[in-house]
């Protein structure tokens, strides 16, 4: 990457991160994508898509997907970076501005060797990863029409610019937010036997909950099981009619998921009508698990290798919608080092910091595995 071509994305990177807007609302960022890449005669099309946009490079098939996220987090931000945002309760805090440049570089790049591409490269600069809604949007747009494999990647402040981070199977968490409401029957605090105790209830199912992870999911495996909020009663001296709690669960295979959503069903609603109380469980729209295709990931680990140190890495309890994807078509997705310094600061902190240095392996990950999948699948 010459100086000139790493100063131009640096400088857009910077300027993307000046301006954040949240999740649903990326209305000037994706006008400023188009602009830049209707300015490198990219086509972009017409989706329908509120916000976020999908451009296409080459034609014919195979049609390999490239997807970066857009969106920013309601944050005040706190680096006194002298490019820091602008937007007063928006911030980059998760490093999307480092994906969406990564992928304009790319864009650059792939689009000044169209005439020899063997297919379709479809660049998803997709909107509301952060409330996990924008890949549901851009499928339902037709973003994933005709496609054979998509890849995409995260930063990870915890490896080096250079350094990429891979695994087949999961490398990101699917998530569960759960929210349980409790009905009982109210009543005086020094007559607990005319009412049935929201409190007990709650207080019972929560400790109950805990053995899920120690009695259901082998030793050799992982999940994580959390409350996080719990919100009942008003007053000293009354028991409340109603409460609720609410947490989440992180799994890392499709069948261990459904193993303990089971288990905590059945320990929510039995818990509760021991003590002859309701319980109500509502389910987030949240991801399933980051899985990695077993067959291209192997094969993207190998080529990185050309223009990266590529580590395998242990996978992430954070989430991502990328995952949708991955459910639809073979998907690679991969960590990026984006600091690696001591005690960097970690995804969706008001002090998260990504170093420009990480710009050329970002490209270079889109770029070269976009070449490769198009032999790949054209082959």
């Amino acid at each position: 990457m010459v100086d000139e071509f790493y100063n131009k994305l640096q400088k857009i990177r910077r300027y993307i991160h000046e301006h954040p807007e949240i999740s649903e609302h990326e209305f000037e960022t994706t006008a400023y994508l188009k602009r830049k890449l209707e300015e490198l005669d990219v086509r972009v099309i017409d989706s329908g898509l509120k916000t976020g946009l999908i451009a296409e490079i080459g034609f014919g098939h195979p049609i390999i997907a490239l997807r970066a996220d857009i969106d920013a987090l309601p944050i005040h931000e706190r680096t006194g970076l002298d490019y820091a945002s602008k937007s007063d309760g928006a911030m980059h805090a998760c490093g999307h501005d480092l994906h969406q440049t990564s992928l304009l570089g790319a864009a650059e790049l792939l689009k000044a060797r169209e005439k020899e591409l063997k297919g379709t490269l479809r660049l998803i600069f997709q909107p509301a990863e952060e409330n996990f809604q924008g890949a549901h949007q851009v499928i339902a747009a037709g973003g994933l029409d005709d496609v054979a494999a998509i890849i995409g990647y995260h930063n990870n402040p915890h490896l080096k610019p250079g350094q990429i981070g891979l695994r087949s199977q999961a490398i990101m968490a699917g998530v569960e937010q759960f929210e349980v409401s409790i009905t009982g029957i109210s009543g005086h605090a020094a007559r607990p036997d005319l009412g049935v105790d929201t409190i007990l209830t709650i207080t019972s199912i929560v400790n109950n909950l805990q053995s899920i992870i120690s009695r259901t999911v082998s030793p050799f495996d992982s999940a994580v099981l959390s409350v996080t909020h719990i919100d009942a009663g008003t007053t000293w001296n009354v028991l409340p009619d109603t409460g609720f709690f609410e947490g989440t669960i992180r799994t890392f295979s499709p069948e261990i998921r459904e193993k303990v959503l089971a288990r905590f069903t059945a320990i929510v609603e039995q818990t509760a009508a021991q003590f002859g109380a309701r319980a109500e469980i509502k389910w987030g729209n949240s991801p399933r698990v980051t899985y990695n295709d077993e067959t291209l990931t192997p094969l993207i680990f190998e080529n990185s290798k050309k223009f990266a140190e590529v580590l395998g890495v242990l996978p992430s309890t954070g989430g991502e919608d990328f995952a949708a994807y991955q459910e639809k078509v073979p998907g690679v997705f991969a960590f990026i080092g984006s600091n690696g310094t001591d005690g960097a600061p970690d995804w969706h902190h008001d002090d998260f910091l990504v170093k420009d240095e990480a710009l050329p392996i970002a490209v270079n990950y889109y770029v070269e595995n976009a070449l490769y999948l198009l032999e790949y699948f054209g082959g």
